[in-house]
């Protein structure tokens, strides 16, 4: 009688760190992310901004023409995925109960305790001040970086929109710029996820 009370407590239950919605928007996202990122660096291929190129080993589309039709296709599939990312968070207030307040203080001290890998990550539920900041952050990016990327896309019919960036020229590189962050993000974001194993369990199948 006290094993079968024990085994159907409810705190025994697995608890839910990511709920279904959140898990099937974050790997549509990373596929979306990573269609545009590799084609991107096929169209920049095209006309550099620096004195660089990418690998066209790491590159998708072949040509011009062919990255440009993988780009424009991820990036209606990032839109819309996005939307409803940023539309759920904040409807189910996700976004407060995760990522509000976000205390310099509290990042300061959580990024010393990262660098001498005292952070604990025990409790999954709950984001450190570091997190909150590269969340909240990564939010903002991918917000500028689809409008200054329909600002190069449309500069004409959206002119105002390119103006708002400082021109067809500026816009680029702020598009750019916010590539470079997302990577950035990106591999901190999956070494973190190695490190710490069961986040990247939760993110699978939730607990």
């Amino acid at each position: 009688m006290s094993t079968l009370a024990v085994t159907n407590h409810p705190a025994q239950a697995a608890k839910v760190i990511q709920p279904a919605w959140v898990r099937i928007m974050h790997w549509v996202n990373a596929v979306a992310i990573l269609l545009m990122i590799t084609s991107g660096w096929q169209v920049y291929n095209a006309s550099p901004l620096f004195r660089f190129s990418f690998p066209g080993a790491i590159t998708l589309g072949g040509w011009l023409a062919g990255a440009l039709l993988w780009h424009f296709a991820a990036m209606w599939l990032l839109m819309v995925n996005g939307l409803l990312y940023v539309t759920f968070g904040l409807a189910t207030g996700r976004f407060r109960n995760k990522l509000l307040p976000i205390k310099p203080s509290g990042v300061i001290a959580d990024t010393k305790a990262a660098l001498t890998f005292k952070l604990s990550h025990d409790d999954l539920t709950r984001y450190n001040n570091v997190q909150k900041l590269l969340y909240a952050g990564i939010i903002l990016v991918g917000i500028v970086i689809v409008l200054s990327g329909l600002s190069i896309w449309k500069p004409v019919q959206l002119q105002y929109l390119t103006a708002l960036f400082g021109g067809y020229d500026v816009a680029r590189y702020v598009h750019f710029f916010c590539m470079a962050a997302i990577v950035a993000f990106l591999v901190v974001h999956v070494a973190l996820a190695l490190l710490v194993p069961k986040s990247l369990r939760a993110m699978i199948i939730g607990r």
